[in-house]
């Protein structure tokens, strides 16, 4: 039983952070988790929901602040669910990142050994995002656009975000105005009703250039030639319109299908001196600044003296690969999206680039087939998806054994996890931590792994 009950008035310490960033009080060894609080800070709460193994308070007064607070300049951010952080120092949120990559590692993994470097966080770090997925729903007979409110699909309508560029804030803004001028209905998440879905706007950092998406329940947008009009008119860095249609009943954001009704079908950016061309479904980085760092972390873990060949698996448009390209002698490049692997060879034709293969499938089944050609790879660089590397993949990673695996993550717990299917051939010799997302619980993780000695 619990040793709380709903409503409960209390007042308590925080002691630590969960891995969303909740404050934990506890209480004979039961935990509340309490939003917006940090540790060390003495608090009354109130108990709003009780869980068998914990409760989840809501924070009443703060009797004794840390000096680590700050008063977050959002006015959204105490009912957004887009950022976790604001409250806390950026300095503090550096830390805490690391803290939670040292618990994982040291404690959960049982590697006290490994060495967890500072986390590499930015200089200026709001207004960051390159690509913004903007729901659009509607109240009272008028168009609302901004994010979810904490824990619900209910929009709190903004006119500016603090952690997208302010073009896409101002594009966001004239969108609205637009749909309300020539009354296109938005749509209706849960009768499957109405047309506009999201908007999602994507922006190259150093090229400005600008593609924007209306993600419809439909194929059509009605007014599209006034309003691609006014919005080239007003922002003629936008040099992509687009339309995707999305008709399922799902959260999926995209559909399958999009069309160009303005402009060409890509947007270019650079990371480094390489050029990228991005589509509307493209995986790339959101903060490119932070992938540069990231990027510059993986090839220096990799230890490149340009007569190796690296695999990347999960490669996407080629970002990574890309990055190896001009240090190594080959790199090869799988992903199971056959979109994404088409973009990649456009990449590496546009960058001039001769010493790359790209292939679309399986990871673990297109690698054992360059196996079967006498590919061997020095290097093998990993970038998944959250939920990790398929278990047959790291089968197949013990099978090649590379000298080095350089393994890039969102999701640190399904990166441990992989990590350690891997400790029998393996040493882990160093976690690097990334701040890609300032001001929200999320952490990106670069790893370097060598083969062990017989």
């Amino acid at each position: 039983m619990s040793v709380v009950y709903k409503n409960q008035m209390l007042d308590g310490e925080v002691i630590d952070f969960t891995h969303e960033g909740h404050g934990v009080v506890k209480i004979d060894a039961y935990p509340i988790f309490i939003p917006q609080t940090l540790i060390g800070e003495q608090i009354q709460y109130k108990v709003i929901k009780v869980k068998k193994n914990f409760a989840i308070g809501k924070l009443i007064e703060i009797q004794k602040e840390s000096a680590d607070r700050e008063l977050p300049p959002c006015v959204y951010y105490e009912k957004c669910g887009g950022c976790q952080l604001q409250h806390l120092s950026y300095e503090a949120q550096l830390e805490m990142k690391r803290n939670q990559v040292m618990n994982l590692f040291h404690r959960k993994g049982k590697m006290s050994h490994v060495p967890v470097h500072p986390t590499v966080g930015m200089v200026q770090p709001w207004f960051y995002r390159n690509k913004s997925q903007i729901p659009v729903g509607g109240k009272r007979g008028a168009i609302e656009m901004g994010y979810y409110r904490q824990r619900s699909h209910a929009i709190i309508n903004m006119d500016k975000c603090m952690i997208q560029y302010q073009a896409q804030n101002d594009i966001m803004t004239t969108i609205r105005d637009l749909l309300n001028q020539y009354d296109i209905p938005p749509y209706h998440e849960l009768k499957h009703t109405g047309l506009v879905r999201h908007v999602v706007i994507r922006k190259g950092y150093y090229s400005d250039e600008i593609m924007i998406i209306f993600v419809l329940n439909g194929d059509t947008l009605p007014y599209q030639e006034e309003i691609s009009h006014a919005l080239t008119g007003a922002f003629p860095q936008i040099k992509s319109i687009k339309i995707n249609s999305n008709k399922e009943k799902s959260n999926v954001i995209m559909g399958e299908r999009s069309q160009t009704i303005f402009g060409e079908a890509t947007i270019e950016d650079t990371l480094g001196d390489l050029k990228f061309k991005i589509n509307d479904k493209s995986f790339y980085q959101i903060n490119v600044l932070q992938t540069q760092k990231l990027y510059d972390i993986a090839v220096k873990y990799a230890g490149l003296t340009g007569q190796e060949t690296v695999i990347d698996a999960y490669c996407g448009i080629g970002t990574i690969a890309l990055s190896m390209a001009n240090k190594a002698r080959h790199v090869y490049g799988v992903e199971v999206v056959p979109e994404a692997i088409q973009d990649a060879k456009r990449n590496a034709e546009l960058n001039e680039f001769h010493n790359t293969t790209f292939v679309s499938g399986p990871a673990e089944t297109v690698i054992l087939d360059w196996q079967k050609q006498g590919i061997r790879p020095d290097v093998v660089t990993v970038d998944p998806p959250r939920k990790g590397c398929d278990v047959t993949f790291i089968e197949t990673l013990n099978q090649l054994e590379p000298e080095k695996i350089v393994y890039i993550s969102c999701n640190p717990s399904t990166q441990l996890r992989d990590i350690q299917l891997l400790l029998d051939k393996y040493d882990l010799k160093e976690v690097t931590p990334v701040d890609m997302f300032p001001h929200t619980t999320h952490v990106e993780t670069v790893a370097l792994m060598t083969r062990k000695k017989h």
